[in-house]
């Protein structure tokens, strides 16, 4: 574990790696069999089922050891495409590829974490899943597990729709957010931002505050 934290790396590195540069097999009293690559990807199968409650318990540590505070949340979507036909993957389809491999499928991994880093929660989905579609079920997913509280979601642009935000606003969920602003309203707005003046909020940071629509 402790060398997981210095130098992390995925399962299939632990099934290369683990045994033959550590002294793990002779801490054990067990050979290289245990780290075989398939068995760590079963134990990982049967962890998936305890997802919710192994969150919980994640948040509630991270807290009390390092007083982590979930109040801003990041959340971002990442694709991992597979080579070869992928047939045994249900999720795998072809669809918008981060990596520009759209001649492969693939599948969307979706991500909450703090801003330390933290991860509050994650989802596997199909690889044709819309980034636009997937914002109000992670919505619903942190509220039902950690309930209501004061939060700042931070995400692309790309992530939310105006209905989503305008859900996000009205009570009585009221959530924060701090989004990309759409192209199409940059072009709108532009002029009006030019003639406001800038404001210092810190050493090297300052910024221009524009109302409309009731957003900020």
């Amino acid at each position: 574990m402790v060398s997981r934290l210095v130098a992390p790396g995925s399962e299939f590195r632990l099934h290369r790696q683990g045994f033959d540069q550590s002294a793990r097999g002779d801490l054990l009293g067990t050979g290289f069999s245990v780290a075989e690559k398939d068995r760590l990807y079963r134990c990982l199968d049967r962890i998936g089922e305890h997802k919710t409650a192994l969150f919980t318990h994640l948040r509630q540590r991270g807290q009390d050891l390092f007083q982590a505070r979930f109040d801003v949340l990041l959340y971002d979507l990442t694709s991992t495409y597979i080579e070869g036909e992928g047939e045994e993957i249900p999720k795998a389809k072809h669809g918008y590829s981060r990596d520009h491999r759209f001649d492969c499928r693939q599948v969307v991994n979706a991500l909450v974490v703090t801003p330390e880093g933290f991860p509050l929660a994650y989802e596997v989905m199909a690889g044709n899943t819309s980034d636009r579609t997937t914002l109000r079920g992670f919505l619903d997913k942190i509220e039902a597990q950690y309930g209501q509280a004061r939060r700042v979601w931070v995400m692309d642009r790309g992530i939310p729709t105006e209905e989503v935000l305008e859900q996000m606003r009205d009570p009585p969920r009221e959530v924060f957010y701090l989004v990309g602003t759409p192209r199409g309203k940059i072009q709108q707005y532009a002029k009006q931002w030019l003639e406001l003046p800038w404001q210092k909020v810190r050493e090297s940071v300052e910024v221009k505050l524009f109302t409309a629509a009731g957003e900020l």
